[in-house]
């Protein structure tokens, strides 16, 4: 198994041509594995290659695929639920680096033989991919023209190179295939799993979330990545630039269509039924009025005096106290009350 980027891209994957040519006489056609959309979005959108560009390009080369034998040793690339509901799904888990297994081969030959049978009134193709859909995908094919077909092992190589577009690259997978000896075929014509369908019935639109990397910071703030956009979805600012991925920015205030499960805000200030007549204060009578201004231009009068603080008075009559023998009203001869004791530091004048 190939090692990883820290984006969950696999290593070299780029590199290579996402879809070869048609076999000549053959139904194999042999492609990169496709990236399920959360991985696609980590590219650049001509980098970008998932199961429904590959339905697009095998539209455009008028062939028609029908079933998809995945050769990769995990399932983190994508799922059946991502493949198109005309689409026929087939997993055999296949280690890397190593000649794969008797049981593995057969697997395989099990596979295209059964579509083979079910699909022998149409031409529909059989696709199939590993990791870069060149060495275990290469051994698989030539192995299957070797033993099945009959074909010439150097002719078998030759031929899957150049519908390729890469040449198989394991020594070991090429020596296998020119001197090895030929697998059995016994048990080729019976079905060991059923292929599954898969499930998605709509593409999903391509939202590239890769941040931009303008060499000038100023140009990173612009959000268009689409040259095509409405005007609304690329906001205020009309400039584009070629290496911006960063999602479409809010539409304006008013252009965004209404969200049936939104609520407004409460507003305190919009209008309310008036209240009932009892609750309204009637007006006051003249005499109020005037009496009224007099005890607030009085209380204006005096707001200083009242502000100011006094010295503390001495009771007219003594206070009941607690004492050791009970409660009592006889004043404490321990302490005196005075006006000069009472004075504090900030009545000073």
């Amino acid at each position: 198994m190939p090692p990883f980027k820290k984006n969950g891209i696999p290593d070299r994957w780029e590199d290579y041509q996402a879809v070869g040519k048609r076999i000549p006489g053959t139904r194999f056609i042999s492609f990169k594995v496709p990236l399920k959309q959360a991985l696609c979005r980590k590219l650049e959108p001509s980098a970008a290659f998932g199961p429904w560009e590959l339905m697009e390009i095998m539209e455009k080369n008028g062939e028609e695929l029908g079933l998809i034998i995945d050769l990769t040793f995990t399932t983190r690339y994508y799922k059946p639920e991502d493949l198109p509901d005309s689409l026929l799904y087939m997993k055999i888990l296949t280690a890397g680096h190593e000649i794969p297994s008797d049981s593995t081969i057969l697997s395989f030959k099990r596979a295209v033989c059964k579509f083979l049978r079910d699909n022998r009134h149409n031409d529909k193709l059989i696709g199939v991919h590993c990791t870069h859909g060149l060495n275990r995908t290469g051994y698989l094919v030539c192995r299957y023209l070797i033993d099945v077909v009959g074909m010439n092992p150097k002719r078998a190589v030759e031929l899957f190179n150049s519908s390729r577009g890469h040449s198989i690259e394991r020594e070991n997978y090429l020596q296998d295939l020119q001197i090895g000896p030929k697998r059995s075929n016994v048990g080729m014509e019976e079905s060991e799993q059923e292929p599954v369908r898969g499930c998605s019935n709509q593409c999903q639109d391509y939202i590239p979330a890769r941040p931009a990397q303008h060499g000038n910071s100023h140009y990173n703030r612009h959000n268009n990545y689409s040259h095509s956009a409405p005007l609304h979805q690329k906001g205020t600012n009309h400039q584009t630039h070629s290496n911006s991925y960063l999602p479409p920015p809010q539409p304006l205030y008013g252009m965004r269509p209404p969200n049936p499960f939104h609520r407004p805000p409460p507003n305190s200030h919009q209008w309310r039924p008036p209240h009932h007549q009892t609750h309204w204060r009637a007006p006051y009578n003249p005499e109020e009025n005037r009496r009224r201004e007099e005890n607030g231009r009085s209380a204006h009068y005096h707001k200083d005096n009242r502000s100011r603080c006094y010295p503390p008075v001495a009771p007219p009559y003594p206070l009941p106290r607690y004492s050791p023998n009970g409660w009592t009203n006889e004043p404490d001869s321990s302490a005196s009350f005075s006006e000069e004791t009472s004075r504090r530091p900030w009545h000073k004048k």
